[in-house]
């Protein structure tokens, strides 16, 4: 009984940090549930993103950060799958490569964590020029907008080391992080603030989980399909093809924020300038409710912006993914792609 898949242990990669030891684990536990006779192995190894800490996300220019050692090892069959957070993951994945599962999303807003001496404020109650801790591009352009009165400043590293920043020294008076992460690691109490959509729209694919296999590995995508949530898939695709077809990534602020009710998904979507007095944003809504087909021969593998979610009816995923390509030309056609190309250059400079 203690047997993988041909008799072999299926080898789980992921990062080495305690939230992504967490994720995977909480992935590994459902599957055991799901595969009682299978034995599951768990692989960590280190990623770029996790070694480079003295520099900017935005700037190291890389896109597959946090991802490119454990597809690495995925390639050379040396894990079977890899447990990412789905908004590590680009737009477009490397040929060979697909994400076999999206699992059911935590709380996809951003949170703030206060240092000890503002307990009980909010970003709007922080006196003047108070600096605020935050490696996204897109939270700080949205906030700086909305409080001109706050400073904003880079900090990196995992979130135990960011939290240690923030109450160990006086540089930071609070710090932006996602609330899924903080719910994750069991630090929900430390959540000072939730930012609603009309604060901060969230980054696309936040909250959610991500299992990517080799596309060709019938038998592991067969395997994590079952870990797929429809609802949550369908909301991502939509914001994953909106990023694609605005070509952003990290180094460009790009904001999302979607909801699936009733049939219909509703996607909002943004761009910013840096500083976030530069914006456009637009909401756009299509049906989502179609009947599963049994889609058998050719069809079983199509891939919706790196997704393949056999138990989704196509047509749904199909309607998601026009979505967010529709929303992301109208922005387009409203000047998005002169706001972003600044921002790029801005940001490379």
């Amino acid at each position: 009984g203690e047997n993988g898949v041909n008799g072999k242990a299926v080898r789980v990669g992921t990062r080495r940090s305690q939230l992504a030891r967490i994720q995977t684990d909480s992935v590994v536990m459902m599957l055991r549930e799901l595969y009682p006779d299978l034995c599951f192995e768990i692989v960590a190894m280190s990623t770029t993103g996790d070694k480079i800490l003295d520099t900017a996300l935005s700037k190291i220019g890389e896109k597959s950060l946090f991802t490119k050692e454990l597809e690495n090892a995925l390639e050379r069959n040396e894990v079977d799958l890899v447990v990412h957070s789905l908004k590590d993951l680009p737009t477009s994945l490397p040929p060979g490569f697909t994400i076999g599962a999206v699992c059911k999303r935590e709380n996809p807003l951003d949170a703030v964590v206060f240092h000890p001496k503002n307990c009980g404020k909010t970003l709007s109650l922080l006196p003047e020029k108070s600096v605020i801790g935050t490696s996204s591009l897109r939270r700080a352009a949205q906030l700086k907008k909305k409080f001109p009165h706050l400073e904003f400043r880079d900090i990196r590293g995992n979130l135990n080391t960011r939290l240690k920043k923030l109450d160990e020294k006086e540089d930071f008076s609070a710090i932006v992080l996602a609330a899924a992460g903080l719910k994750r690691m069991g630090w929900e109490n430390r959540i000072g603030q939730l930012l609603g959509p009309e604060d901060c729209l969230y980054a696309v694919g936040q909250g959610a989980l991500a299992v990517e296999v080799r596309a060709k590995d019938q038998e592991i995508l067969n395997m994590v399909s079952a870990l797929h949530d429809a609802d949550t898939v369908l909301c991502c695709i939509a914001e994953r093809a909106f990023m694609k077809r605005l070509e952003g990534g990290c180094s460009v602020p790009v904001a999302v924020n979607s909801l699936l009710k009733d049939g219909q998904l509703y996607l909002t979507g943004a761009v910013y300038s840096l500083d976030g007095s530069d914006s456009l944003k637009e909401t756009m809504q299509t049906s989502v409710t179609y009947p599963h087909q049994n889609e058998d021969g050719p069809n079983d593998d199509v891939q919706h912006v790196g997704i393949t979610a056999k138990n989704v009816p196509g047509q749904a995923q199909e309607a998601a993914e026009n979505l967010g390509v529709e929303l992301a030309s109208l922005l387009l056609s409203k000047g998005a792609k002169h706001i972003l190309s600044v921002a790029r250059q801005l940001n490379d400079a």
